[in-house]
C-alpha cells in the first residue's frame, strides 16, 4: 500500500511539473527511479528557476532606463514639432491676411471690370452652347466650340484673366455667325445619308435656318456634319429645295425657309412628323380600307351615270326638237309608241305611253340606287371602325392601364380615322347621288311631258 501511494504521488508531481525539468535536445534524459531521486531533481530545478528569474529581473531594470530615455526624447521631440506647428499656423494666418490685403486691391484695381467678365464669360458660354448646334458648324468646324468653353472655363478661375486677342476671338466668332444669318451660301461638305455613310455633297445654307443638297433638306449633327432628314417634307416643299439649289447668284426664288431654330426649326419636324393619307389610311386598318374601296366604287358609278345621263338628255332634247323619230333615245321610242297608238281610244293610248315611260325608267335610273346605298353605308361603316378601335382602346387600358399612351394610338387612331373616311366617302357621294337623280328626273320629266303632249292632241281630234 505503501509503495503504491509512492507511485501515484511520483507520477502526479511528473506531470504538472514537467515544463521545469525539460532539457535541451541535445541533453539526455534524466532517468528518475526513487523518490529520493525525484525531490532531488525537484530542489535543483527551484534552484534553476530563481537563478533565470534573478536574470530577467536584471535585464529589465537594465532596459528600463533604456526605455526611459527614449520616452524623454520622445517628449522633446514632441514639444520641438509642437513649437514648428505654432510657427507654421502663426505664417498661415500671416499669409492669410496678407492674400486678403491682395485680394482687395486686386479687385479694387479691376473695378468695373468685374461685370464686364462677367458678362464676357456668360456670353462666351452661350454662344459656345448655340454654335455646337448651329447649322455653320459644319462649314466653320468645331474649333470654335472649343476655343470657346477653354474661353469659359479660363474666366471661372481668378487667377488668370482673358488675353486681348481671346477677347477678339469670341468678338470675330459672334460677328461671324451674325453675317452668317443673313447669307445664302453653297459649299461642298460630306453628308451622312440614310444608310449611314457619308458622301460629298454640294450643300446650300439658307442663313441659320435651313440647309438643302439634291432638293432635300438637311439636318446638323453634332459630329460637324450634315444628314439628311429621316424623312422630307410634302413634295412643294422639296421642290423649292430644288429651286435655291439651282439658283443662280443673285437670282430670286421661292424657298420654304423654316425660321424657327437653327437644326431644321419645329415647324420642319411637324412637317415630317404629319402622316401623309396613305399612312392615315393604313391606320384605319381592314375597315379603312372597305371604305376607301366602296368609295371609289360610288364615286366611280356616280361619274359614269352622269356621264350617260348627259348624253341621254342631250339626246332626248335633241328629240324634243326634232319631228323625226329615232328610237335610239328613250323619247323617240317613246314617241313612237304614241304615233302607233294613236288612233287607239285615248285610254288604251295613255296606258301605252305610261307601259312605254315605265320600259324606260330602270335604264335610266340603273346605278343610282347603288350610289346611294354607298352614301349610306359610308358613315355606318366608319362608325363600325369607331366602335372596334375603342374597343380595342379599352382592351389595351385594362391589361396595361393608361401609363403609356402609345399603348393606346393604334386603337384611338383607328376609331377616329374610319369615322374621317365614312364621313369623306358620305359627303361626296350623296353629292353625287342628288346630282344623278335629278338628271335622271329631268328626263323622265321630259317624257311624261311629251307623252301628256300626245294624250292631248288625241283628245282634241276625238
Amino acid at each position: 500500500m505503501k509503495n503504491y501511494i509512492l507511485n501515484s504521488l511520483f507520477a502526479f508531481v511528473l506531470t504538472f511539473n514537467i515544463s521545469l525539468y525539460a532539457q535541451d535536445s541535445e541533453e539526455e534524459a534524466v532517468e528518475v527511479a526513487t523518490v529520493e531521486a525525484l525531490l532531488m531533481l525537484v530542489k535543483e530545478g527551484k534552484t534553476k528557476e530563481q537563478t533565470e528569474n534573478a536574470a530577467r529581473e536584471a535585464k529589465f531594470m537594465a532596459e528600463k532606463n533604456n526605455q526611459a530615455n527614449i520616452l524623454a526624447a520622445e517628449k522633446r521631440e514632441l514639444a520641438r514639432q509642437e513649437k514648428i506647428a505654432d510657427q507654421l499656423e502663426a505664417e498661415y494666418k500671416k499669409n492669410e491676411e496678407i492674400l486678403r490685403v491682395k485680394e482687395e486691391a486686386y479687385q479694387k484695381e479691376l473695378g468695373s471690370l468685374v461685370e464686364l467678365f462677367g458678362h464676357l464669360q456668360s456670353s462666351a458660354g452661350e454662344a459656345a452652347v448655340q454654335f455646337s448646334g448651329s447649322l455653320t458648324s459644319a462649314e466653320y468646324g468645331l474649333e470654335r466650340v472649343a476655343f470657346l468653353n477653354d474661353l469659359t472655363a479660363k474666366m471661372s478661375e481668378t487667377t488668370e484673366l482673358p488675353t486681348i486677342r481671346e477677347i477678339e476671338g469670341l468678338w470675330y466668332e459672334l460677328q461671324r455667325e451674325m453675317v452668317a444669318s443673313g447669307q445664302v451660301v453653297s459649299f461642298d461638305t460630306t453628308v451622312v445619308d440614310l444608310d449611314g455613310e457619308s458622301t460629298s455633297c454640294n450643300v446650300t445654307r439658307v442663313g441659320l435656318f435651313n440647309a438643302v443638297c439634291d432638293g432635300k433638306y438637311l439636318e446638323y449633327v453634332s459630329s460637324g456634319e450634315y444628314a439628311f432628314l429621316p424623312r422630307q417634307p410634302a413634295g412643294r416643299y422639296t421642290k423649292t429645295a430644288k429651286n435655291v439649289g439651282n439658283a443662280e447668284v443673285g437670282e430670286q426664288v421661292r424657298f420654304g425657309v423654316d425660321p424657327t431654330g437653327p437644326t431644321g426649326g419645329s415647324l420642319l419636324a411637324n412637317l415630317i412628323q404629319t402622316p401623309s393619307l396613305a399612312e392615315r389610311a393604313q391606320q384605319g386598318r381592314e375597315v379603312g380600307y372597305a371604305i376607301i374601296t366602296v368609295g371609289l366604287i360610288g364615286i366611280g358609278i356616280a361619274f359614269w351615270k352622269l356621264w350617260s345621263l348627259f348624253v341621254l338628255g342631250k339626246a332626248v332634247r335633241a328629240q324634243a326638237g326634232s319631228k323625226t323619230l329615232d328610237v335610239r333615245n328613250p323619247l323617240g321610242r317613246v314617241l313612237k309608241v304614241g304615233e302607233e297608238n294613236f288612233k287607239k281610244d285615248i285610254d288604251t293610248l295613255e296606258l301605252k305611253l305610261a307601259e312605254a315611260i315605265m320600259a324606260e325608267r330602270p335604264s335610266i335610273e340603273r346605278g343610282i340606287g347603288a350610289v346611294r346605298i354607298i352614301s349610306v353605308v359610308a358613315p355606318l361603316a366608319g362608325l363600325l371602325g369607331t366602335v372596334t378601335g375603342m374597343i380595342v382602346t379599352f382592351q389595351m387600358i385594362t391589361l396595361y392601364g393608361t401609363g403609356d399612351p402609345k399603348l393606346m394610338a393604334g386603337g384611338i387612331s383607328q376609331a377616329l380615322v374610319t369615322t374621317v373616311l365614312g364621313l369623306l366617302v358620305a359627303i361626296p357621294t350623296t353629292l353625287l347621288h342628288s346630282f344623278t337623280a335629278s338628271s335622271a328626273k329631268g328626263i323622265i320629266s321630259v317624257l311624261e311631258e311629251q307623252s301628256t303632249g300626245i294624250l292631248a292632241e288625241r283628245a282634241e281630234t276625238s
